[in-house]
């Protein structure tokens, strides 16, 4: 019995560390000198290589190391098997954190005083006016940063794909009311699950919904976002501005047009990072788990993709 740790595009060797010490009786192999492959039951991933799947015969379970799923091909993987994700309780407080001070920042204006001060222009005005935010995707992360919101005097709207009543939150549900939701939001926030039906969500129809003053902030997936579709969004004023923390490629080219993007503010994938110290616990514990054959934690649901 093994477990292969294949978490490409970092340094592994602190993760590595931690779970040999953590589980020092257990074969501990790194993606690609991975060994035998029939020996390997347990599997860390993420941006694995596709071809790796079909190559374990007695594979139980993948965990992925993030708090979502979109790095592993769930369509891929043998069946029967269990696919378990990394849940950071202090995630959801750092994300609607950093979802507020976005917000506050677009609604205050700094980053056109910023702008103004390289220029050394003395333009005040007034705060933009809007005060109407609405989350897409009202999960743990949507729910918590709804709360955040709304403790600071935002009116909070919700969409989601089935219907939920959450105290406080006037919510939408459903494709038939997605635009319906977008027209009636000053920022709008996406903090959806990366899905084949949620992928490029963020596109010309929804762009034309919302009001020409409305604020784009995208947390969840960069592949959520039509990147065509947001540059002529904003070249054309449909919408005001745009707040980036994720992108479809990172990190982001050098040459790509987001970066002098005058509408446009980049983060480098920072709004939410998983301790990983929380999930070295929770990789070990589904890992003892699956050796004395106890339920995992954290499991997903392949049919829905989260």
């Amino acid at each position: 019995m093994a477990l292969l740790v294949c978490v490409t595009g970092r340094d592994n060797s602190k993760l590595l560390a931690g779970l040999r010490e953590s589980l020092p009786d257990t074969d501990i192999r790194e993606w690609p000198q991975s060994g035998d492959l029939a020996e390997i039951e347990f599997v860390l991933a993420w941006n694995a290589p596709e071809s790796l799947w079909q190559k374990l015969p007695n594979l139980k379970v993948v965990q992925s190391f993030g708090a979502g799923v979109d790095g592993i091909p769930l369509a891929a993987l043998p069946s029967g098997v269990q696919v378990c994700r990394i849940v950071d309780p202090a995630l959801a407080d750092d994300m609607a954190e950093y979802v507020l001070g976005h917000v506050l920042a677009h609604k205050l204006r700094l980053r056109q005083y910023y702008q103004q001060q390289h220029h050394q222009l003395w333009r005040p005005k007034r705060a933009c006016s809007g005060s109407r935010v609405g989350i897409l995707g009202l999960g743990q992360l949507g729910q918590v940063a709804a709360t955040k919101l709304s403790q600071n005097g935002f009116e909070v709207l919700g969409w989601s794909r089935s219907e939920k009543k959450i105290p406080g939150i006037t919510t939408f549900c459903g494709q038939a009311q997605l635009t319906r939701f977008a027209s009636q939001c000053d920022y709008l926030i996406c903090l959806l699950p990366l899905t084949a039906q949620t992928h490029g969500i963020l596109n010309k129809t929804l762009f034309e919904a919302m009001p020409t003053h409305g604020v784009l902030i995208n947390v969840a997936r960069g592949a959520h976002l039509n990147k065509t579709d947001l540059l002529h969004a904003l070249d054309t004023e449909q919408i005001a501005a745009a707040t980036l923390d994720v992108f479809a490629s990172e990190p982001v080219e050098p040459e790509h047009a987001f970066w002098h993007h005058s509408k446009i503010t980049m983060t480098p994938h920072v709004a939410a990072l998983t301790s990983l110290k929380t999930a070295m616990a929770q990789i070990v514990s589904n890992m003892q788990a699956m050796q004395m054959g106890r339920p995992l934690s954290h499991c997903v649901d392949i049919s829905l993709g989260y």
